[in-house]
């Protein structure tokens, strides 16, 4: 191997760039860095087809947040990374985010199982060059922002299916509860009751919903 085949796919190109100018200059093992980019789930998913017919990545970087709430039918990173998993099983994948989300990491650890995650506030020099020589050696790599949210996790095995975590992750986006039943495959009776035993398994029956999203933060649910 006479080249590492890197793409990053992220919608802020200032990022790109950093992410660029760092791993072009990581000597590994010998090995140069070749950095693609896209800007898109639709741009990052071409780019995965094309490498099918040939050279294939060895790595992939994919940003969570491709996407947001107000475009529900947009892909996000996940999905692409659903999809990386899927057509180019033999390339590392690993994913970036702004902020240490319980809710999205522990999706994402449990869905597609990638070789590494990092917070972008850990991300560095010193962090890019680990992250791609573990990645390459003995998967998997975590940045201390993403293990603290995984203990976090662990330490709060409470019996609370996808569909309450989905609620919770809901209301920490500001959406009321009267409009989840768009997205939940519940009536809006069904989602306060939801609502009520997560409450309930908090300790927290009497309060509100900011009560719930803070005690989910807390437990890094959310």
């Amino acid at each position: 191997m006479d080249k590492l085949r890197i793409l990053t796919v992220d919608d802020h190109e200032m990022s790109m760039i950093g992410y660029k100018y760092i791993l072009e200059r990581i000597d590994f093992n010998g090995t140069s860095i070749q950095l693609d980019t896209a800007k898109s789930f639709d741009e990052g998913k071409e780019k995965i087809d094309l490498s099918l017919s040939g050279f294939g990545y060895d790595i992939i970087f994919l940003d969570v947040m491709l996407a947001t709430y107000e475009e529900p039918d947009a892909k996000n990173g996940e999905d692409l990374g659903a999809y990386a998993r899927l057509k180019s099983p033999e390339s590392k994948i690993v994913f970036m985010s702004s902020f240490s989300d319980g809710y999205r990491v522990n999706s994402i650890l449990s869905n597609i199982d990638p070789e590494g995650y990092l917070v972008k506030s850990d991300l560095n020099k010193e962090s890019l060059t680990t992250m791609v020589h573990t990645v390459m050696t003995s998967p998997p790599f975590y940045s201390k922002g993403t293990l603290a949210t995984i203990r976090k996790r662990l330490a709060n095995d409470l019996p609370l299916d996808q569909l309450d975590k989905d609620i919770m992750h809901l209301l920490s986006l500001g959406v009321k509860t009267k409009d989840m039943t768009k997205t939940i495959p519940l009536s809006l009776a069904g989602i306060e009751s939801r609502k009520r035993h997560i409450k309930s398994l908090f300790d927290i029956d009497k309060q509100n919903d900011q009560a719930l999203i803070h005690e989910a933060k807390q437990r890094g649910f959310i």
